[in-house]
């Protein structure tokens, strides 16, 4: 399609509500994962840089080290849409510097799972707390971490592999179904 496809396109749609996507001339893709309790509460956790193959996100690298302005976004979206829970959210970081939202993702998130060995209290334990009217708990990270994907049948050798391992128990590997992750942690770095 180009734009002067547009005008068909809308009117095909016969009124349809639609957004029209650009091309973003990114640097990298950073993820931010964040909560909000039901006082309105709200927690982030350190950005993560994620690495994709085949558009498939393969890796997550914590810490990636983005602008402060990674945590303002997330906190302005969970506050805006009155949001209770995790909510990922996924940032293009063009080459200037500059954050574009990519994707947000009402939920916990694969971009988060690296919380579960880094954190005290990971993006699942603070969605609970946060449904539940809980306070939540302090999001800082412990240790730096790599999380990487399990990709079709790369779980099947998930004995081999160094970390903690977190396969999914979905009973058929297909190529690019994610059916786990590895997670490795060292000593927090900044």
């Amino acid at each position: 399609m180009t734009p002067a496809d547009a005008d068909a396109a809308l009117e095909a749609m016969a009124g349809a509500p639609a957004i029209l996507e650009g091309f973003a001339d990114f640097r990298r893709e950073v993820s931010v994962i964040a909560v909000r309790g039901l006082d309105g509460t709200v927690a982030v956790f350190d950005p993560g840089e994620n690495e994709h193959s085949e558009g498939i996100l393969r890796k997550t690298t914590v810490p990636c080290g983005p602008p402060d302005e990674a945590f303002e976004i997330a906190k302005r979206i969970l506050t805006a849409l009155d949001y209770v829970g995790v909510i990922g959210v996924e940032l293009f970081e063009t080459k200037d510097g500059a954050l574009l939202v990519n994707e947000i993702a009402p939920r916990v998130h694969n971009t988060g799972h690296w919380t579960i060995e880094a954190c005290a209290v990971d993006q699942f334990q603070q969605h609970i707390r946060a449904i539940c009217g809980w306070p939540l708990g302090d999001p800082a990270r412990h240790s730096d971490a790599v999380m990487v994907n399990l990709i079709g049948d790369e779980a099947d050798n998930w004995a081999i592999l160094p970390g903690a391992v977190h396969l999914y128990g979905k009973g058929e590997a297909r190529p690019g179904r994610k059916m786990g992750h590895v997670t490795t942690t060292s000593p927090r770095s900044a």
